[in-house]
């Protein structure tokens, strides 16, 4: 059973990615916004690894899936 805990900072660890609040904010106005026919883990800048936790979390409704979920509708937004 996972126990860590589930945040977008948590999330943008797993990512690989800077977590502090700026560096996330940064990021999602970077790429924003996502065109609407691209799927979240289509996005042309995610490294191959991460495309693929992210497509797994969401399709398989994981650990991960509801904060995926809100990072993709704040790089829509």
């Amino acid at each position: 059973m996972d126990l860590s805990e589930h945040t977008l900072r948590a999330l943008f660890d797993q990512l690989g990615l800077p977590s502090s609040a700026a560096a996330i904010d940064a990021f999602i106005a970077q790429h924003r916004p996502l065109a609407d026919g691209v799927a979240l883990a289509d996005a042309p800048f995610w490294t191959p690894a991460q495309a693929q936790f992210l497509r797994e979390e969401f399709d398989e409704d994981a650990d991960w899936a509801e904060l995926v979920d809100q990072l993709n509708v704040r790089l829509r937004a």
